[in-house]
């Protein structure tokens, strides 16, 4: 049974908070001071004070919803995805920072199984979905998650043999400026696709990450401050051997680039702001001070230097929630 709070504690630079229930975290997001975190058992919490208090604001569902990502739009608004065959897949939304929710969406289809969520603005965005009829299922919403029509098949690559995605940590897609959208896969052909119109219409380009396995490839996508797109993974039945495990798109040479930044493993998340980038996996972390050009660890003492499965950035913070419940806030210096 979950408490309705938790409170943080200050070890090693990073502010740490353990939910109760220990559901495994793998949706995050900031907006301001507003910080939210998903997961398991319909799990939801809410800090409005930057990570000091947290608040339980689950979803009430006679399934049990495995939140895998989140958007969030204001201190108050939020639409959360959970994942699973048929109907497990959903979307919730709140207005009121998570004392109610609303089902915007059910997935009717037994074939599908929804990977990930992103938005331009509160009324734009894109749903990406497990391959249904030998294509990816991305569906386009322009009134909030209301309505959701799904990108025209002949608009979209077909699938590479053994390619799969992975809901890992909420950024297996992403949006930036100007209409773009990106979403990466895996199995032994990792890919990143690219859409330049809204998600009206895809390209397909391959990444030199670890991709000897169905389990290996593409986990995670990320925009430095310049808008430099990269994209991290690994294997999760490996997670903590050497591979290539982060790669950068050389916009002038139009190609994928591995990134030397350890090879330390299984990385499913990456966020930056413009004081730092920080990409992270179960089994550890690094950090760039230098928007993502070369890359150190990232110690964290209290769980001996492991790290988390989803993160998010906002200014100079950074948002990290993991596995068993264990959620951390780290502040970058900006001086």
């Amino acid at each position: 049974m979950f408490s309705h709070l938790a409170i943080a504690q200050q070890v090693d630079g990073f502010q740490h908070t353990l939910i109760d229930g220990k559901p495994s975290l793998r949706g995050s997001a900031i907006f301001d001071q507003s910080l939210w975190v998903t997961g398991t058992n319909n799990s939801v919490w809410v800090s409005q004070d930057g990570g000091k208090h947290w608040h339980d604001r689950s979803v009430k569902s006679s399934i049990n919803n495995d939140f895998r990502d989140i958007a969030v739009f204001d201190t108050q608004t939020a639409i959360v995805m959970s994942v699973g065959s048929g109907k497990q897949s959903s979307l919730y939304k709140t207005t009121d920072a998570g004392k109610s929710w609303q089902l915007l969406l059910q997935n009717q289809d037994q074939a599908g199984f929804f990977d990930s969520i992103a938005f331009w603005d509160q009324d734009n965005g894109l749903l990406m979905g497990d391959p249904v009829d030998g294509y990816y299922v991305v569906k386009r919403t322009q009134d909030g998650g209301k309505t959701w029509t799904r990108t025209d098949k002949v608009n979209l690559p077909s699938l590479i043999p053994s390619e799969s995605a992975f809901a890992a940590s909420g950024n297996t897609l992403i949006v930036g400026k100007d209409n773009q959208a990106w979403l990466t896969t895996g199995g032994k052909s990792a890919s990143v696709y690219h859409s330049n119109d809204g998600g009206l219409f895809w390209l397909r380009k391959s990444v030199p990450l670890y991709r000897s396995a169905d389990t290996a490839g593409g986990y995670g996508l990320a925009l430095n401050s310049d808008d430099d797109l990269f994209v991290v993974g690994g294997d999760y039945l490996q997670r903590d051997k050497n591979y290539p495990n982060m790669a950068r798109y050389d916009v002038i040479k139009n190609r994928w680039k591995h990134v030397k930044s350890g090879d330390r493993g299984l990385r499913s998340a990456m966020a930056c702001n413009a004081f730092a980038c920080i990409a992270t996996g179960k089994t550890g972390s690094d950090i760039s001070y230098d928007q993502g050009n070369t890359w150190q660890p990232l110690a964290n003492p209290k769980y001996d230097n492991t790290g988390y499965f989803t993160l998010s950035a906002s200014n100079a913070r950074f948002l990290f929630a993991g596995s068993e419940g264990k959620v951390a806030v780290l502040i970058i210096p900006t001086e």
